[in-house]
């Protein structure tokens, strides 16, 4: 290269760097590659997951496109977790914190080293956001990879999914379906490599990704088995070095009108309720101004447009066919929906780069048109009022009921709800909580789709509300509300709500209350009696330092002037 690009070049510079020098030779290096930048690629990779299992093969990829632009690269490993496979178990506790220890081990190696910049491949719910956070924190040049969706499952010419398999077993609990039935489609659910093919939380993030400019246009939407995904790849290995050429760092990208395009986008396709969590977490780390109020502004203005699973037909493999992510993104920028003149990392502006993409395909019925929508507002709202008083997040893509009223049947853990609803103890009417199982009194956040799997698959997806102060999986629909907040380990009033209690929820007044008088509940408060946060390992941490749902729950939330 003709310019040195390496922005930590003093680290190898002059001969009282002759340790740090001697080191990186017994690694291969040589007298010129000192000359070149350092980047580093992190995949999330990991043996025991769809999701993630081909990332290594792929971190490989982006290694050869920085070494073919005169790059020097170094590739690390992260922890993941695969929210599929620890649904419903002990292991969903560390999901959520996941993201946060993803995020810092991300930071930790790239700077821990002195990389000039950083591409981080990933696949999962939870090392997507993550990746971004630690690119916010470190603001070197990088690029995030999707590792791409998995292509769907088929059973007697029928697309499934994994999300099919959870929904089955509720089926088989109704009579609907045989044990044998429920194991075909196990068998059946994931044919390979890949993340969760509907628009849940990878397909919702990837995409949001985009928006946010921190990948390469058609990454969000690339199948993970197609060359196209080893080109995404191979690309962001040699953009990389351009973006440190340009001295184009995250906080050059990551602004206020990036985040307006991502919750825009995230609303048109019909994404995961954790697109909230994390959205709010990476604008913190960026330190862009967005509150959880934002999310409800932009869901008065965009409509759902989208025909995907989990409330829709179609899954990513299938928009990825009618021209994907880019090509509703360039159409949702001709009709003026999203800023064009943010910077992206191919250097340019959306604009300019969406300039470059394919239209959708004429005919196509996964997108519809902005004049007849499948909603007319955004299918995530923001609800308030004496049952979460900083803010809850509700799903409406493909629900009927516009406002559930009904009795309260709380149970402190996910176990005894599930066990109620296998019972048939849940009837048509009912109001399920559960509580205490937020990010500090799970604690990690648990996600609930054993629990909203069972009764859409009992055929209660509509009849039977569904709140927790904790999440639902991206792939969770029917009346569900989630990130109820404050939570009750943190003293909110769904710690005060009983067996019986009248809950309201509506869409329309975006309200979430129960019918109980101040004074009763001030009553209830006094005699409230809160159980020790958890204290040992990652999980006590977590609960320690967390930050409430309605601020992305992140583990650093101070004020980053102090610092």
């Amino acid at each position: 290269m003709a310019k040195d690009l390496r922005i930590n070049s003093h680290v190898y510079d002059g001969i009282v760097k002759a340790p740090n020098r001697a080191m990186m030779r017994a690694t291969g290096m040589k007298d010129d590659d000192f000359k070149k930048p350092i980047v580093g690629v992190v995949s999330t990779w990991a043996e025991n997951t769809p999701c993630n299992i081909h990332l290594r093969g792929l971190g490989d990829t982006v290694e050869e496109g920085v070494k073919a632009d005169g790059g020097w690269p170094v590739q690390f490993g992260a922890p993941t977790v695969s929210d599929g496979i620890s649904m419903g178990t002990q292991g969903m506790r560390f999901s959520l914190p996941s993201r946060d220890v993803i995020a810092d081990s991300m930071e930790v190696s790239i700077m821990g080293h002195n990389c000039d910049a950083f591409v981080a491949v990933g696949g999962c719910d939870k090392n997507m956001p993550g990746s971004v956070i630690a690119m916010a924190n470190a603001d070197v040049p990088s690029i995030f990879v999707y590792g791409g969706t998995i292509l769907p499952g088929n059973l007697d010419g029928k697309d499934i999914d994994l999300v099919s398999v959870f929904e089955a077993v509720g089926q088989w609990n109704d009579g609907k379906i045989s044990s044998d039935e429920v194991s075909a489609i196990e068998c059946n659910a994931c044919p390979g490599p890949g993340a969760c093919g509907g628009m849940y939380t990878a397909n919702t993030m990837a995409s949001a990704i985009e928006a946010l400019g921190m990948s390469l246009p058609g990454s969000a939407s690339h199948p993970a088995v197609t060359e196209l995904k080893k080109q995404d790849c191979e690309k962001a290995g040699k953009a990389v070095l351009k973006l440190i050429e340009n001295d184009i760092r995250p906080h050059d990208i990551l602004t206020r009108e990036a985040f307006e395009n991502a919750i825009t986008v995230v609303m048109a396709l019909g994404g995961s309720t954790n697109s909230v969590l994390h959205l709010l977490a990476i604008a913190h780390a960026a330190n862009v101004d967005l509150t959880i109020e934002d999310f409800n502004t932009f869901q008065k203005k965009v409509p759902h447009l989208a025909d995907l699973k989990p409330s829709g037909q179609y899954v990513m493999k299938d928009l990825f066919d009618v021209g994907g992510v880019s090509a509703v993104m360039k159409y949702l920028l001709s009709k003026g929906m999203l800023h064009g003149d943010c910077l992206t990392v191919t250097g340019k502006t959306l604009a300019e780069n969406l300039a470059g993409e394919p239209d959708l395909k004429p005919g196509q019925k996964i997108i519809a048109p902005l004049e007849n929508p499948r909603r007319a507002d955004g299918p995530l709202i923001i609800l308030k009022g004496n049952l979460s008083t900083e803010g809850a997040v509700c799903k409406v893509s493909g629900l009927k009921a516009r406002r559930h009223e009904g009795p309260a049947k709380v149970f402190n853990n996910e176990e005894d709800a599930v066990d109620a609803v296998l019972a048939d103890e849940v009837v048509p009417g009912d109001v399920v909580v559960v509580r205490f199982v937020g990010p500090k009194g799970g604690p990690g956040m648990p996600e609930m789709l054993s629990l909203s799997g069972l009764l859409v698959g009992k055929g209660q997806g509509e009849s039977v509300a569904l709140l927790t102060d904790g999440r639902f999986s991206g792939g969770s629909h029917g009346f569900v509300v989630g990130h109820i907040a404050p939570e009750a380990q943190d003293g909110g009033n769904i710690a005060l709500l009983q067996d019986g209690d009248i809950v309201v929820i509506d869409q329309d007044t975006r309200e979430l209350t129960m019918k109980v008088s101040d004074e009763e509940l001030a009553k209830r408060r006094a005699k409230l009696v809160l159980p020790p946060l958890y204290s040992r390992g990652v999980l006590g941490k977590y609960a320690h330092l967390v930050s409430s749902a309605a601020k992305g729950a992140t583990t650093d939330f101070w004020k980053k002037d102090e610092q």
